[in-house]
């Protein structure tokens, strides 16, 4: 780190340009090439891709996205002449737009079913020759603009659908710049510096923004969600702005100890450079991980996100040098420059609140570790009531079309219009079309189906497709339990003896077999990232005791951020107020990263306030001293790193994107409780009664790993202050 921190700056401004020229580079490669992002969460070996599957061999053209336009008049009947006249006008150009299959309205004889039972409503299926992935925006956008221009006062037109929604997805805007400015003004407060304070930001910015760029580009190797880009900012901007802040920290206690600037910023980067390499590693170890689920969906999620918090790693230990040689002692405030000036070096004050916040929990230890652990337990107990799965376009915006066409659908045609099931089903010959003909006059009177209806067999095909609308939305319990009813009972009675094979599918059905596959695969998944986490810790802080207790603070703080999740989005609690929509199930997909996203950022905390704990007990073996120093000295920055990080989350929210909105609100609360209620409580009482069993480490297994320096060289002893008394000792 020393070597590499005397290059950056020596030769800052080559690094600034080179950093400034990577940017450029690749966003020129970037709008030359374009983004290919995927959203589909197809599984293999599921049943709803197995019918995917023959429909795309037998029927290619029913295997394209499919989207619908509805249509409600205030007045009178759909089948009024001039309502009739215009939609069907309407319909016949969207029919021969750019990539659309075919269309079935409620004036073709196929879809009368297709017009509500008082008449107001109707609705056309749109069938697109690709999947919703594929198909070009422009021409989604062009279906749009058609049915947009057939509304008028009394008709009211909208569009929902994958390929409809997709044409909807803001990723980027305002979130990103209110978390910016919130992060600026915390830390303009700690560091009474605008040019401290702006550094953090411009070096996470160019972290994140190389990142993202760069996960555009890699959309066109394997399949990344559209919503990568999103969880890349909103991951980056709080890790980027932390790590750089840490090493700002700590350049600018090097500067008032009378180090020069560049003896200052080779220290900064050899102790706080070496904690945030070994942070970051512990972040991109977590994100990575998900790799071993084997699903293409979140493998490209993994690899994106932790593409970028690699970039901001990078940008903090290669970028934030170069700037702060340029920078020299403006990184101080004005204050502080004057006082190096006239008084010469002295240590920053340590002797402020979180000092003495830390002699009062080595005094009462036992009280407020319970205290800590009530919050903690509180907060989190809504977790017992997860419940997995995909919300749908009813959880969109009021103000999107994809919303209001949900909602036209719902009123006009029951909940469960929204995610009709497709039974695909293999019928060779006449025995196992008969035995189709049975399925699905039973289907009609199983309970959770409101409509059953058979499509004709095309003339050479051996694949027939039924559609059943369930009684309830796409997202409910009741519709999964129908899913599972029907493959588990009805399906299996009526294929027994006939030869008849039937596969349910369809979005719905896509949606409830992805969160069985990763429900079930959660465990190895959370097994394997926190022995990896532990095994890190392990190695460097020499200890059995403080990995068990990093990994026990990062469970309970999974538990907060799904406990807050469950309360908002899966009951309700203000979700509407949020403009995500109404309750409903929490993201099957949102588990897993967020679980590897709060495991590294938890780990993150542990190592910077460890750490230091962990230099002064190298330096007097004192357990006690150890903890109360590091506690002290790192409440002030951990805290701000904390409050930052949550308001970064937080401001994605307001994003209008459910998905986006779980993510920031169970980060944001999830992070603030981890500093203030768990590292800045519990694991310093923790550490402080169980004394020197802290640091244990067997000898066999001390022999056995590998050494590593998280803190690197220790710092010089501060210049003396005669001024400032000592911190008194604190005794049992």
């Amino acid at each position: 780190m020393s070597a590499l921190a005397r290059w950056c700056h020596r030769h800052r401004l080559v690094t600034v340009l080179l950093w400034v020229g990577l940017l450029v580079g690749l966003g020129a490669a970037s709008g030359a090439v374009g983004t290919k992002y995927s959203d589909s969460m197809s599984m293999p070996a599921t049943e709803s891709s197995k019918a995917l599957e023959l429909l795309r061999a037998d029927m290619p053209a029913a295997a394209g996205d499919t989207d619908t336009v509805v249509w409600h008049t205030d007045h009178g009947s759909v089948k009024d002449p001039a309502t009739e006249e215009r939609m069907t006008k309407t319909l016949e150009a969207i029919a021969t737009s750019p990539s659309v299959a075919s269309v079935v309205g409620p004036y073709d004889p196929q879809g009368a079913r297709q017009i509500s039972a008082d008449g107001s409503t109707a609705y056309a299926q749109i069938t697109f020759t690709k999947d919703a992935r594929d198909i070009p925006v422009a021409d989604v956008d062009h279906v749009v603009d058609l049915a947009k221009d057939a509304r008028t006062d009394g008709l009211d037109v909208q569009l929902g659908g994958q390929a409809i929604q997709n044409t909807e997805s803001e990723m980027g805007g305002a979130s990103e710049l209110i978390g910016i400015v919130a992060a600026l003004i915390v830390m303009t407060l700690v560091f009474r510096s605008l040019w401290a304070a702006a550094l953090p930001i411009l070096t996470a910015v160019a972290g994140v923004g190389t990142g993202v760029i760069g996960t555009g580009l890699l959309s066109h190797g394997m399949s990344v969600a559209s919503v990568a880009p999103t969880l890349g900012v909103l991951v980056g901007l709080g890790v980027g702005i932390d790590y750089a802040l840490f090493i700002v920290n700590r350049h600018r206690k090097g500067l008032m100890a009378g180090l020069s600037v560049q003896e200052s910023v080779v220290k900064a980067l050899n102790t706080s450079g070496r904690a945030v390499l070994f942070a970051g590693l512990t972040v991109v170890i977590a994100l990575l991980g998900m790799l071993i689920l084997g699903i293409g969906f979140l493998n490209g999620m993994a690899i994106s996100a932790a593409l970028t918090v690699a970039m901001t790693v990078l940008a903090a230990v290669t970028l934030l040098p170069a700037m702060l040689g340029l920078l020299k002692l403006r990184v101080l405030s004005r204050a502080q420059r004057r006082r190096l000036a006239e008084e010469g070096p002295s240590a920053l004050p340590t002797s402020g609140f979180w000092a003495r916040w830390a002699l009062r929990v080595q005094a009462r230890p036992v009280g407020k570790a319970l205290v800590a652990l009530l919050v903690m337990v509180a907060v989190s107990l809504p977790v017992f009531s997860l419940r997995l799965g995909t919300s749908d376009a009813g959880n969109n915006p009021r103000s999107t079309t994809s919303r209001q066409a949900y909602d036209l659908m719902a009123d006009g045609f029951g909940p469960g219009s929204n995610g009709p099931l497709l039974l695909v089903a293999e019928t060779p010959g006449p025995q196992e079309r008969a035995a189709l003909d049975g399925l699905v006059a039973e289907l009609k009177g199983v309970d959770g189906v409101a409509q059953v209806a058979a499509a004709p067999v095309p003339d050479g095909k051996q694949i027939a497709t039924v559609s059943v609308v369930p009684t309830t939305s796409p997202q409910s319990a009741e519709t999964s339990e129908l899913i599972t009813d029907l493959r588990d009972r009805v399906i299996p009675q009526a294929e027994a003896g006939t030869g008849l094979k039937v596969y349910v599918g369809g979005a719905t059905a896509t949606a409830a077999d992805f969160a069985d596959v990763l429900i079930g695969k959660l465990p190895l998944f959370i097994g394997i990232i926190v022995g990896l986490g532990c095994l890190l810790m392990m190695i460097a802080f020499r200890s059995v005791l403080v990995p068990l207790i990093g990994v026990a603070m990062n469970l309970l703080t999974m538990g907060v951020a799904f406990g807050a999740i469950v309360a908002v989005f899966q009951w309700g609690w203000g979700s509407e107020a949020l403009g995500v929509g109404a309750a409903g199930p929490v993201e099957a997909f949102a588990p897993v990263m967020i679980i590897a996203i709060l495991f590294g950022l938890s780990m993150d905390y542990q190592v910077f306030l460890i750490s230091r704990m962990h230099e002064e007990w190298t330096h007097t073996r004192d357990n006690r001293r150890a903890v109360r120093v590091g506690h002290g000295e790192t409440g002030q920055v951990i805290t701000a790193a904390a409050v930052i990080m949550a308001c970064v989350f937080a401001a994605f929210v307001f994003a209008g994107q459910r998905m986006i909105a779980e993510f920031g609100m169970g980060l944001a609360l999830a992070v603030l409780l981890d500093v203030l209620v768990l590292r800045m409580v519990l694991v310093p009482a923790l550490m402080h009664r169980f004394g020197r069993a802290n640091w244990w480490l067997p000898r066999w297994l001390d022999r056995l790993l590998p050494h590593v320096s998280v803190e690197g060289e220790p710092d010089p002893a501060p210049v003396p202050d005669p001024e400032r008394e000592p911190i008194p000792a604190v005794t049992r």
